[in-house]
């Protein structure tokens, strides 16, 4: 009988496809800008509803959004940073010392 991979395993498989590593960047990317605009509309006790309408968004974009499930433009990440009274901060950090 076949030993079974485990999880691990594909994973690093998977991985070793072509432009799956980017993949998994930007789908790690969008679900942490998403996270990061539910945690300060939760903080300003917002439904999706009322971000959305003080975005000029709709609320399944809202919400599309908080779920990771896709990364937006910098001018609709500048109108939720603003209607959520935040600061929108886009930097390139160096992975080491060159």
């Amino acid at each position: 009988m076949a030993e079974r991979a485990g999880w691990a395993g594909l994973r690093e498989r998977r991985m070793d496809e072509p432009g799956a590593r980017e993949a998994y960047q930007a789908a790690r990317l969008a679900f942490e800008l998403g996270r990061s605009v539910r945690e300060l509309r939760q903080r300003r006790a917002w439904s999706q509803a009322e971000l959305a309408r003080a975005a000029g968004m709709t609320q399944s974009a809202v919400a599309w959004f908080e779920a990771g499930g896709t990364v937006p433009t910098l001018p609709v990440l500048e109108r939720l940073a603003e209607a959520l009274d935040a600061d929108l901060d886009v930097r390139v950090i160096p992975r080491s010392a060159a």
